[in-house]
Order: structure tokens, then sequence, then C-alpha cells
């Protein structure tokens, strides 16, 4: 609908002399206000230095005329030249229609149709548990990628880890000194790694054994610690995939550093001929101070190269293994600056891939505890996190797959109802709450209208009232809703029109007789929509659809 009244509007601009202006085209703020409002007769008045009143009025009579009585049941001017466009009963009543009947294909759109699209998000660290930050990052990262499948994209999803550097041979070391040949556990590698990091900041002889092992590592040489490095890594992505699975996430790629190593040495080497890199100190820098960026080494004076180096090693890998018109990288918000510093460094390399590349960045998840280090050993692991809330749920269903389902609505919800890069505050109780704003809110009600729909015979048409009711003019704006969210890279765009729908529905729902009522055939449809909005919205966003709570 949305599309069809900014068709209009563009037609009626040409006609009126302003050809090409920009405008927007969205829900007022207040319903009271009509379905849709426009500035385009505020911003065609500057192009035509016209009173934006006036032009107003004359794109109000041309709109009404172009749309139809079918469509829109009133246009009016308002303020100093918005136009408010209130819809027809039967406009509304074939959307509500439509939205059951087309099931999963509502609100499908096609603005990014025939392009393609990667997307990198989660990213842990072989050798370490996943903490909440990659879970931040996983939710964020699977609910981007489905709106922009949904906007039409073919999209593949990528993660990337470390498996090799400074990090890696901490834990390795630990490993080596307890005389571990087959670690069993991600848990049993990252408390390795943990006791590797102590050791290298406390004792300079293990600081110096674990630099050497970091060196053997990278030669690739020393049959014993590559054995026992395969089986660690292995052990540590046989979580990862569990944990994901979890999730409802899956990857299309799973890279790593090992494998980005030498694509990246080789071309900063390459860039260090060309003048994009200089030396300091034995080491390849970039000097982004330069660029208005930071200054970061990407080659280390041991010759071994930096996370940076492997982040541009990873751009061309990508491209390699899946073209693509557009490559998006989640990660945490504390990662803005160096990103900034590679796709600068990038931007001399190989232009055309970091004009194709943007960061997306999320928050920190807080407890009652605050941010937390891996380094310090006090990490909150997903596992352990995931786990507290299913077992929370399990408190208030005794059904386990519910209960499974509910918590992780409940993280999810809690997780996307936050502006991309803003900080979650969790808080387990709330997070569980069938009572408002939560994961478990919407899937309640999307229960309540499933078990109405079970209940319901089939009925012969009737006539709908003529006053449309709210929640039928909500249930209209669903595919615009998805189509911003994924233009906009924000989920937490649909999870607020989620919520807004869920409570006109829980109030349809406590006021009306569905069953047996007045305009039961239509009270019926309204029922249909609106589970299939909420079911396909959550679907959107990862977030699992109970039968049953």
């Amino acid at each position: 609908m949305e599309e069809r009244i900014r068709k209009a509007v563009e037609e009626a601009l040409a006609a009126l002399g302003a050809e090409g202006v920009g405008f927007s085209v969205e829900r007022p703020n207040n319903a009271a206000y009509g379905d849709y409002t426009t500035n385009a007769a505020l911003v065609a008045a500057k192009k035509l230095d016209r009173n934006p009143r006036e032009l107003a009025d004359s794109l109000a009579s041309a709109l009404m005329s172009a749309l139809g009585e079918t469509v829109a049941s009133h246009v009016a001017v308002a303020g100093p030249g918005f136009v408010n466009i209130t819809l027809a009963r039967e406009a509304i009543s074939l959307a509500v229609a439509e939205a059951g009947a087309q099931e999963r294909a509502w609100g499908k759109g096609g603005a990014e149709e025939g392009k393609r699209a990667i997307i990198e998000y989660s990213n842990p660290n072989a050798f370490k548990e996943m903490h909440i930050g990659h879970l931040v990052g996983t939710v964020v990262g699977e609910a981007t990628a489905r709106l922009i499948e949904n906007a039409g994209a073919t999209v593949m999803r990528d993660t990337f880890g470390g498996d090799i550097g400074p990090n890696v041979a901490k834990a390795l070391w630990s490993l080596e000194k307890k005389g571990t040949v087959e670690p069993i556990t991600a848990s049993e590698i990252g408390g390795a790694y943990v006791a590797g990091a102590a050791a290298y900041e406390a004792d300079a002889k293990a600081k110096e054994e674990i630099d050497a092992l970091n060196q053997r590592l990278y030669a690739g040489i020393d049959t014993d610690l590559m054995e026992l490095w395969r089986k660690g890594r292995d052990v540590s992505v046989a979580e990862f995939r569990r944990l994901w699975g979890l999730l409802g996430a899956r990857f299309d790629f799973e890279f790593f550093d090992s494998d980005t190593t030498e694509t990246g040495m080789r071309v900063v080497k390459d860039g260090l001929m060309k003048g994009i890199f200089s030396v300091s100190n034995g080491a390849i820098i970039y000097p982004g101070e330069e660029k208005g960026v930071h200054t970061m080494v990407f080659i280390t004076s041991h010759d071994t190269p930096t996370y940076e180096a492997k982040d541009i090693g990873l751009a061309f890998l990508k491209e390699e293994r899946w073209p693509s018109d557009r490559s998006i990288v989640i990660t945490g918000n504390e990662q803005t600056g160096r990103f900034q510093t590679i796709l600068a460094a990038l931007s001399e390399v190989a232009p055309a891939l970091a004009a194709k590349t943007e960061h997306l960045a999320t928050g920190f998840l807080k407890l009652t505890s605050g941010k937390m280090s891996s380094r310090e050993g006090s990490v909150i692991t997903a596992s352990a996190f995931i786990s507290s809330i299913i077992e929370r749920a399990s408190e208030k269903s005794a059904d386990p797959l519910v209960a499974e389902q509910v918590a992780i609505g409940a993280i999810k919800f809690m997780i996307l109802r936050q502006a991309p890069g803003s900080d979650i505050i969790f808080d387990p109780e709330k997070s569980l709450s069938l009572e408002g704003d939560s994961g478990p809110y919407l899937q309640y009600a999307l229960v309540r209208a499933r078990s109405v729909l079970r209940n319901a015979e089939r009925k012969a048409e009737s006539r709908a009232p003529e006053a449309p009711y709210m929640i039928e003019r909500l249930i209209v704006h669903f595919p615009e809703v998805a189509a911003r969210a994924a233009r906009e890279l924000a989920p937490n765009l649909l999870v607020n029109y989620l919520l807004e729908i869920a409570g006109e529905w829980n109030s349809f729902y406590a006021k009306e007789r569905i069953i047996g009522g007045d305009h039961e055939a239509q009270k019926l449809r309204i029922a249909r929509a609106f589970a299939q909005t909420m079911t396909n919205g959550l679907s959107l966003l990862g977030i699992p659809t109970p039968e049953k709570m």
C-alpha cells in the first residue's frame, strides 16, 4: 500500500511541475491523522517557490482522484502542509484478507531483488568459549540476514573466528603444560585459555614460551602441536554449532584466521611497496591518523599478521568464494574504531571491496555485574546464560520444548528491542513476563490467536462493520515495517511494531466476542491476519512460535 501511495504522489508532483522531488510516505504517530502521511508538499514547495499549504491542497485533491474511493476514504491537509491519507474500509478489508491468504509470503518485499549480500556475524574464537557478546552478534546477525532475505536479496551467512595467533597460543601452552593431548569439552579449552592468559601477564618466562609457541604455530611444522591445535579447534567449533542450532542460526561459510593469513600478509606487503602502508619499529603499519582514522599495526615485527591484516585477507576470500553486491560485518561497537581503519586501508588496496563493505555495531549485553572480560576469566558464557534462562522458563512450563522456545524468545527479544549499537540491560524476570514488553508476551498473543482459529468453524461471508478496527489498520503496515527494518538494518523497528500490534490484538480479544458475535466472519479474518502477521514477524526476528504456552 505504501508503494501505491508513493507512486500516486510522484505522479501528482510531476503533474504539478515538481518531478524528482524526494519525500517521505509513512504512518502518522497519531492514528487520528489517518493511515499514511506525506511531506511531499512541504519539500516540493521549496522547488516551486509556492505556499506549502496551497500546494498541499492541490496535492490532496490530486491524490484523492488518483487513489479513488476504494483506496482512500478521504485525503486531508494538516499543519503547515502535510497530506494525510485515510484508507477506505474496502482497501483495509482487502489487505487483511491478503494477510491471511498469502501465508508465508505476507510481508515479503522486492527492494533487494536480484542482489547478493554476504553477512558476517557471531565470530566466536576457537580455544575460547562463546560469550554473551557473541550471543548478541548472533541474534542481531541472524535477524538482519532474514530481513534482507525478506526484501528479496540472495543472502549468504558467514562467521569469522580466530584459530591462530597469541590467544590460541596461550590456550595451547596451558594444555601442553597439563599434558593434555585429547581436549574433550569447550569449557576445558576455555579454562586453558584463561590460565594461559594469566600466566602470560604474570610470568616473564611463560610469556617468552607462549610467544615462541605462537611462532611455531604459524610455521605449522611441529606435528604434535598442530595435532593438538586441530583437536582443540574441532571441540570448540562443535560447541559453537550446537549453540547456533539452539539460536536458529546457520552459516554457509565458517572462515578462520588461518584461512586468511596468507592473503592478508601478501596484500599488506604489496600495499607497503605501493606506499599505502609503512614500516615503524620493524612492524608494518597503516598510518591512519593521516587519513582521519587510527594508526594500527597490520604485521608485527615478528612478521606475523594482526587481526587487521586477517580482516583484509577475509575481504578478498569472501569475494573469491561468493562475489556479492553487499558485504555486511556485524561486531560489537568496541570494534568500530578498528573497522574504520580496516575500511580506510581496504579502500586504498581494493576500492571496490571497500565500497560495498559496511560495519554494523552492536551494544553490550549487561547484567548486574556489567561487562565482563574473558581474559580475566570472569566471562559469562553464552551456554551458561542460555541454560539459566531455560531453567527459569522451566519453572513456568513443564514442557521442555515450550520452556526452550520461551527462553530463546525472551533472550532474542531483549537483544533485538534495542536500536543497533545500544547496550542491552537484561532482566531475567522481566524477560519472561507475559505482561508486555517481552518475547513471551508476543508469543502468547500468537498462541491466543491460533487458539481462536482452532476453535472456530468456517462461517459464511458477512458484511464487515463500517469502521475498521484499529488492529486492521495496523496489519496493513506490516510489509513496509519489514522493508524499513531491512533498509535501515534495524530489527528493533519490527520489534516495536509487533509489540504495538500484539497490544492491539489483546485489546480486541478482550473487548470483542469473536466466535458467535456480530461480524464473526470479519473478526475471524482479523484473527487469521494477525496470526499470520505475528508468525511472519517473529520468524523474521528468529523468535520461535510455540503452539502452546
